[in-house]
């Protein structure tokens, strides 16, 4: 008998959604009707740091308007090309925070673990866009150097899982990391740091949820929503779904100028995000990562939207106002 042929693994739906992204800046412009504004395109940037977003992230924008607020985040543009005073490769001093492959201490009782560098989504004024993910990347070699920092060090109660972004690794994977770190009794909580829930809703399957929900920690899935046009039925389902896994869920949002820089919008992203079941957590002003001085909003005008909306909503709907300054032995308040 001639033995059977292996059936091919099919790909997941999220993982289809996933190869599918838009990765042509004029093909996105064509999808949103506007052709016309391709001249603005820079492909020296998009070669510097390439164009993805999921197809579904793009039935969110606005079709013919240049100024769409997803749009703006994701389209790369000749103002990233221009030198700025101040703005630097590594923004918020990971490289001096390293401890170990992939691995980041920068504040007391925590380990943040950069699990990938891949992402479904590349925004433009990312923090972590000039990385050097192929030598730090903590899944690398069955996270080995990451569990030995975190077993030999017992003041790590809190492990977080950053990249890039953690969910783009399979669930078989990230189980990997979770039944070692089952072994390590100083951690105490894990938090999952990610954009993929709101990009990419599809990533929040069935079986990512029965691995959340089987894990021996409270959990803290802290996704980013910047403009509460971010959200629409299919997102709102996947952070149910999440809650339901037993997660606690928080925002944290990047103030841009041209995307979110009105008390509008923040009141809306808060208000919108909260009907989500989703509570507002930081608002961080623009890390000045080499790239991205064109979304910089100044502080002064920063505190004064922050102020306008703490009058405006109830205080629980009020993210904290932070930068990151490295060093720094927490977020600094503004």
């Amino acid at each position: 008998m001639i033995p059977a042929a292996p059936i091919p693994m099919q790909p997941r739906r999220w993982q289809l959604a996933w190869r599918e992204a838009v990765r042509d800046p004029r093909e996105l412009l064509a999808l949103l009707g506007l052709e016309h504004a391709a001249p603005a395109i820079s492909d020296a940037a998009a070669a510097q740091f390439p164009l993805r977003v999921p197809r579904g992230f793009v039935a969110r924008m606005r079709r013919g308007d240049p100024h769409d607020p997803l749009l703006r985040q994701v389209l790369p543009l000749d103002d990233e090309l221009r030198p700025a005073p101040g703005f630097e490769l590594d923004a918020v001093g990971d490289g001096a925070a390293r401890a170990g492959r992939g691995v980041i201490r920068k504040y007391r009782g925590r380990a943040l673990l950069v699990a990938t560098g891949s992402c479904a989504v590349h925004c433009r004024y990312c923090f972590r866009r000039h990385f050097p993910y192929a030598e730090q990347t903590a899944a690398a070699a069955g996270w080995d150097e990451a569990l030995a920092e975190i077993r030999g060090d017992r003041s790590i109660e809190e492990v977080i899982l950053s990249g890039g972004d953690p969910l783009s690794l399979a669930t078989a994977k990230l189980a990997e990391l979770t039944d070692a770190l089952a072994a390590v009794p100083h951690v105490r909580r894990l938090r999952l740091h990610t954009r993929l829930p709101v990009v990419l809703p599809e990533r929040v399957d069935q079986d990512l949820c029965a691995w959340l929900a089987a894990l021996p920690w409270p959990v803290a899935v802290v996704i980013h929503a910047n403009h509460a046009n971010e959200f629409d039925p299919a997102v709102d389902a996947a952070l149910a779904a999440l809650r339901a896994a037993g997660a606690a869920l928080l925002n944290q949002a990047v103030l841009l100028r041209g995307v979110n820089d009105s008390v509008e919008a923040l009141a809306q992203l808060g208000a919108r995000g909260f009907a989500a079941g989703v509570l507002p957590y930081y608002l961080h002003q623009l890390d000045r990562v080499a790239g991205a001085a064109h979304f910089e909003v100044p502080d002064a005008r920063a505190l004064a939207l922050h102020a306008a909306l703490r009058e405006r909503l109830s205080g629980f709907l009020v993210p904290r106002l932070v930068r990151e300054v490295a060093g720094d032995a927490s977020k600094r308040p503004l």
